[in-house]
């Protein structure tokens, strides 16, 4: 990025900031610094809202900060009571136009460095404590009945489960992506891997946790275009 495009940023960011408290200002500089991209989360197929926006509160909680939904049968919706506004501070991809939307979120994921994993048993699973944090990752979650598709299962990298050791068969899957959360960015913070965000990236969070705490923040901006930038 040129210099001058990384001072915008910089500026843009230094005057949204101006119309936040000073506390929600302190919080965006405190969050940004534990936020990830190292680990991204995949969504296929979810339907049940509670569950889908459980997901969200955990991605916020444990820093996760990009979440891919792929619509292939259902359209993802969200209870904002469970959700409690944490979709606001994440950025969320859908992928929902092509025949095969699964495979269009894989490509793209690979496109950007990710080992797909999907959170399944399967022949070759490993346990969730197994799983590498040395390589950006993005672990696939399915719909709550039958799990995540045949599809991806047969396009995923690796594939990993959650140990468990009583009767039930399986986790609820909100459940199941809190631990696995929990489990992947713990280890990832104890360890030497470089996870941190680059500094554009944490400019560009930020503007966007500003603009979606503004009442008209598009008016704001386009204020701050042309008064700082129209003239040069």
């Amino acid at each position: 990025m040129e210099k001058l495009e990384y001072q915008k940023l910089i500026d843009l960011r230094d005057y949204l900031f101006k119309f936040i408290s000073e506390n929600k200002k302190n919080l965006f500089q405190k969050n940004i610094e534990n936020r990830m991209r190292h680990l991204t989360i995949v969504l296929e197929n979810i339907y049940q809202p509670h569950n889908a926006s459980a997901v969200l509160r955990s991605c916020d909680i444990f820093g996760v900060q990009d979440v891919h939904i792929i619509e292939n049968d259902n359209k993802y919706t969200l209870s904002e009571e469970v959700a409690m506004g944490s979709s606001k501070w994440l950025n969320m991809y859908k992928y929902n136009q092509d025949e095969e939307n699964t495979l269009s979120c894989f490509q793209h994921l690979r496109e950007e460095g990710y080992t797909i994993v999907a959170t399944t048993p399967h022949n070759n699973d490993m346990l969730l404590d197994e799983l590498p944090i040395d390589q950006k990752t993005a672990l696939v979650f399915g719909a709550e009945v039958n799990g995540i598709s045949q599809l991806a299962i047969d396009n995923a990298d690796a594939f990993v489960k959650i140990p468990m050791y009583g009767f039930t068969e399986s986790f609820n899957i909100s459940v199941s992506a809190a631990l696995s959360m929990f489990s992947y960015t713990e280890k990832l913070r104890k360890s030497t891997v470089h996870w941190q965000l680059s500094d554009v990236e944490k400019l560009q969070i930020q503007i966007d946790w500003a603009k979606a705490s503004i009442n008209k923040s598009a008016l704001i901006v386009q204020d701050f275009e042309k008064n700082k930038y129209s003239k040069r």
